[in-house]
């Protein structure tokens, strides 16, 4: 059987570039058991509220949810565990004086398969309040109605 080649996005978090401003993003591999890959390759797999901790020096991605495995028996999983990240220690470390510094949060953007293991794609971020928000929609909106109006110039209308 060929190992699978490439990224193939399982789930990703849509709403998280929209509420945090994302200042860095770090990959990371995901610790699961059997039925939680094989649920994966099904692609449920859920990261709305998913948020990333910092216990002990380990990285803990919580609100995760991987629905359980159809054809699983009395080995299925728990769909909202704890799972563990894996991270090498120096980026660990990184990540710790980062957020003791400041007030940022460990936001999952992505859960992809990379050459057939599952990763995730972290990012440091920080929350965006209700005026940032309308900032970069009317930011948003401006640009597109430029990129018209060049449209329509070059077209000759």
């Amino acid at each position: 059987m060929a190992k699978e080649k490439g990224r193939n996005v399982i789930a990703s978090n849509r709403k998280a570039r929209h509420d945090y401003t994302i200042l860095d993003t770090y990959e990371a591999g995901v610790a699961l058991v059997g039925t939680e890959v094989k649920s994966l390759r099904e692609g449920k797999a859920s990261l709305v509220d998913a948020f990333a901790t910092i216990d002990d020096g380990e990285v803990w991605l919580r609100g995760l949810n991987i629905a359980e495995y159809g054809r699983g028996s009395w080995t299925n999983h728990a769909p909202l565990r704890k799972r563990k990240l894996l991270m090498h220690r120096r980026e660990i470390d990184n990540l710790i004086g980062k957020i003791r510094d400041g007030n940022l949060t460990l936001v999952p953007l992505s859960l992809y398969f990379n050459d057939g293991k599952v990763k995730v794609e972290l990012a440091l971020a920080r929350g965006k309040q209700a005026h940032d928000k309308r900032h970069d929609i009317a930011r948003r909106t401006a640009q597109r109605e430029v990129e018209r109006e060049l449209g329509r110039r070059v077209k000759g209308m």
